[in-house]
């Protein structure tokens, strides 16, 4: 029998990620933490890859899951064409232009877009953005599964190079692909492929996770990955929940700050405003507070699609929104800590504003005024 020459005890295997060596190739800056103050005022510089200025989004709460980059167009210019074996979604933040989508052997499917827009690009097509202005730059932040799909295959050749052709996420002789035309499944779920603008598209109904809250989730170009819109009114904030990693937090408007903690752990806050972005790590808990005097809006790009089950394994079916009573992982307002509504109603104070929970969160000490008797 051969004899099997083992190493020394203390010799550590390499391990080997194929998404960082990639990454430390592309000499881009890149932007760590679990927070961006305003992704229109990131720096970028110039990215082979893209043709334009760039720099990579990699922040602590995404779990190797997911990652972002932030993309900056020149007035009249353009990306380069481009296709890659991993999803992406859009966010445009600043500026005007158009998308060309195509397959090898199908027509452009060309379509416009504008601050606020949000749209996918199917998988392993083809496409290229355009700046339509000639004066100004315009700028976008995208939300890939990039780091995961790299690590999974450990080929960056294969990732970029792949001439598989998936016409069951794009057929290029379906028209319309792009047309913003969606399909609403129940009252929060919606199949579409563009969304001209998140600021002001129509939202319903979600007072699971607060009074007066609205939201929509979208399934866009059959992806794995998936987003939602929330929206919160003045003097109110979310109910405090957990789940998996990787849910980029965009606030799309007002202004406010969020908590975030493990569990038995002291939370950490971060304030935003319009641009700002927040990653809340794997099963940390955290919740969104409106301190201002407008609706405060945002869009979260994440891991987890409603139409195509992926990574349910860290949440079960509706946890976001099933009280831990219940083995979910939200925190129902009479179950938080006194000191998060204390502290709310101190910034509302600071802010000149008052809180509007009263009637509904048993700490309030902003009571609803008494109807008037007849």
């Amino acid at each position: 029998m051969a004899e099997l020459k083992g190493q020394p005890a203390d010799l550590k295997p390499e391990r080997v990620d194929s998404y960082r060596d990639w990454q430390a190739q592309q000499k881009i800056p890149v932007v760590r933490g679990f927070f961006v103050e305003d992704v229109k005022t990131v720096p970028v510089e110039y990215w082979d890859l893209k043709g334009v200025p760039c720099s990579m989004v990699v922040l602590e709460g995404t779990g190797g899951t997911n990652d972002a980059y932030v993309c900056e167009i020149p007035p009249g210019g353009k990306t380069k064409p481009q296709k890659h074996l991993y999803e992406e979604m859009v966010y445009v933040t600043k500026g005007y232009g158009a998308t060309s989508v195509w397959q090898r052997d199908g027509k452009k499917h060309t379509f416009e877009w504008g601050p606020g827009s949000m749209f996918a690009m199917p998988l392993n097509a083809d496409y290229q953005h355009f700046n339509a202005s000639g004066s100004e730059t315009a700028r976008y932040f995208a939300v890939t599964n990039c780091c995961f799909m790299m690590n999974l295959f450990h080929n960056p050749d294969y990732i970029f190079n792949s001439d598989y052709t998936f016409l069951d996420r794009f057929d290029p002789h379906t028209e319309g692909y792009f047309s913003g035309q969606g399909e609403l499944t129940g009252r929060l779920f919606l199949t579409t492929n563009f969304v001209s603008d998140t600021h002001t598209l129509k939202l319903n109904d979600y007072s699971e996770r607060g009074k007066g809250s609205s939201n929509m989730k979208f399934n866009l170009a059959k992806n794995t990955m998936g987003a939602h819109i929330s929206e919160f009114p003045v003097g109110t904030y979310k109910k405090g929940h957990r789940h998996g990693p990787g849910a980029h937090v965009i606030i799309l408007g007002g202004q406010g700050y969020s908590v975030l903690w493990p569990q038995g752990e002291t939370p950490q806050r971060v304030d935003w405003k319009q641009g700002s972005v927040v990653v809340p790590p794997d099963q940390w808990f955290h919740q969104h507070f409106n301190s201002g005097a407008t609706p405060a809006r945002y869009l979260a790009l994440r891991w987890n699609n409603w139409r195509y089950k992926f990574m349910r394994a860290q949440d079960g079916e509706g946890s976001t929104y099933t009280s831990l009573k219940q083995g979910g992982g939200q925190i129902e307002f009479e179950d938080e800590d006194p000191s998060v509504h204390r502290d709310f109603e101190a910034a509302m104070k600071k802010a000149g504003a008052k809180c509007a929970m009263g009637s509904y969160h048993p700490g309030c000490t902003e009571k609803p005024a008494a109807k008037a008797a007849n």
